[in-house]
């Protein structure tokens, strides 16, 4: 064990150099800055040191090239991005200043201190400018709901960049959210012409939770016509194809028991028709043969459920049937009874327990039927996921 631990010990530090030596080959820089100082906060080493000193400088010259760069070019299309590696700069040096100055083996490491947060305002303010107008030129000129998402977008960042300093920017994002989102109404069906299902039982096979059905939020699933004025870009059907309701069906199997009796007996006698003793002086006992049938009854009733869901696309194009996915479920009654005829000693106490379990009438038709609806609700759910996530835009 005094062996293990030094061994594991060097294991760790090893697989830290090569994490750290990794990240640096692959320009990970402030993952090397994140590791480091939280190392030297807990003890100051100079391999430790070292690596935050190199990550420092390059991630810092490769951030500073590129805002030199895009402060040239002077590109709208780019100030999201200065703001962002003006920020990553701050974070940065606030990091670093955590456990700077700092001096290890003769060596200092200290940095001197830039205010950015002139250039920070400057770009966000300019990022929130150019997500503003791109935002309200979409708004303008969308043709699509895509249009209105990616409006959406654009102004929701151009609102949280600018402070909401725009006055007119919360209506705006409003009217891009309605006029982004599709609209689903889903419509249940019986079309089996032999049975009818309630209303209410329908209703239960499409009430599902909608909330995971869109990550990203862009979809309403509507159960029912609450507004006459409500335009819907999709439908989709759940249709009860058929219902097959079997006959009722009783089975009947017997068992035969047989045993001798603890309590029912008959004397010997001999010949002389006297009661026989056995060398103790006891009356000998002659235990009698008794018997029993189990008669075990079986009720059974099944119902099958046949469905699809179809999806069809009634305002955007192309218009018409997008996907029909099939579903099936079933559900089965079944009752076991036992009968036990003849003398009770000649089975054991856990099969005349069975006794015990009465024979059920069997149930309705309407019954039945709202048992594999249940059953179904799990498949339609799943169908509806999926169609959803994969053919609604």
């Amino acid at each position: 064990m005094k062996r293990l631990i030094p061994f594991l010990l060097s294991a760790i530090i090893l697989s830290s150099c090569a994490s750290t030596t990794k990240n640096m080959q692959r320009g990970n820089y402030d993952q090397v800055i994140h590791k480091t100082t939280k190392k030297l906060i807990r003890k100051p080493r100079a391999k430790d040191a070292e690596a935050m000193d190199r990550a420092y400088v390059l991630a810092n010259e490769r951030d500073l090239e590129r805002v030199a760069f895009l402060e040239r070019e002077d590109n709208p299309d780019y100030y999201d991005e200065m703001f962002a590696r003006y920020a990553s700069l701050k974070e940065r040096q606030r990091k670093v200043r955590t456990v700077t100055p700092l001096t290890i083996d003769g060596k200092t490491y200290s940095y001197e201190y830039v205010d950015y947060d002139a250039k920070i305002i400057e770009s966000k303010n300019k990022a929130a400018e150019e997500f503003y107008t791109n935002g309200k030129k979409l708004m303008n000129l969308a043709l699509s709901k895509a249009d209105f998402r990616e409006a959406y977008y654009q102004l929701k960042r151009a609102d949280e960049y600018g402070g909401h300093k725009f006055p007119d920017i919360e209506v705006m994002i409003h009217e891009a959210r309605l006029n982004g989102i599709s609209r689903v109404i889903v419509v249940p069906e019986n079309r089996d012409p032999h049975i009818g299902i309630p209303q209410i039982d329908l209703e239960h096979l499409v009430a599902l939770d909608t909330r995971g059905l869109k990550r990203d939020d862009w979809t309403e699933y509507h159960f029912k016509h609450v507004d006459r004025n409500m335009e819907y870009d999709y439908e989709m059907f759940v249709r009860v194809l058929s219902i097959d309701i079997s006959d009722n069906i009783e089975k009947e199997s017997k068992q035969d028991y047989k045993r001798k009796s603890t309590t029912e007996f008959d004397y010997a006698l001999d010949n002389n028709g006297n009661v026989m003793k056995d060398t103790a002086g006891n009356d000998i006992k002659i235990y009698k043969d008794v018997a029993a049938t189990m008669i075990k009854k079986e009720r059974i009733k099944t119902c099958n459920i046949r469905g699809e869901v179809e999806i069809l696309s009634i305002a955007g194009e192309p218009r018409g049937s997008i996907a029909k996915v099939p579903f099936s479920a079933s559900s089965k009654f079944e009752n076991l009874s036992y009968d036990l005829i003849g003398n009770p000693e000649a089975v054991d106490a856990g099969t005349r327990n069975l006794t015990k379990q009465k024979p059920e009438p069997f149930p309705a038709e309407a019954v039945m039927v709202k048992q594999c609806i249940d059953a179904a609700k799990p498949a339609v759910q799943e169908i509806i996921l999926d169609t959803g996530n994969t053919y609604i835009n």
